[in-house]
């Protein structure tokens, strides 16, 4: 795994967005992200291609923007959760074409333990 630490540094030394504070963001977009994929899902479940899609570009959207969030100078951390990212839209876009709930989940399990990180390194650093 990552050091904590270091993807900490690894957005707050950038500015996210003009807002002050990278690390409510992060925690934000993270939800952002579990929210969207929940409503993919249940788009999924009812047949409603629409929601379905407009829901995995939203997730999409998010991920573009923790992307674009990263500090490439903080070292290696910046280039695994680029890595990560990445591969989390290429998941997003397997859902999106098959209807895949496999990726789905896996795109949730890995939001959920990058957020439970994220916050256990956030409230040791306040």
């Amino acid at each position: 795994m990552i050091n904590s630490a270091a993807a900490y540094s690894a957005y707050t030394q950038s500015s996210v967005g003009g807002i002050e504070s990278p690390t409510k963001l992060i925690e934000m977009l993270y939800d952002g992200i579990l929210r969207f994929i929940y409503r993919t899902k249940k788009a999924i479940e009812v047949g409603d291609v629409e929601k379905k899609v407009y829901y995995i570009n939203k997730a999409n959207a998010i991920f573009i923007e923790l992307l674009n969030s990263l500090d490439y100078n903080q070292g290696d951390v910046a280039h695994y959760l680029s890595g990560l990212y990445t591969r989390q839209i290429q998941l997003l876009t397997m859902a999106n074409i098959n209807d895949d709930m496999d990726a789905l989940n896996e795109v949730t399990n890995v939001i959920k333990q990058l957020s439970e990180a994220w916050r256990e390194v956030t409230e040791k650093e306040e």
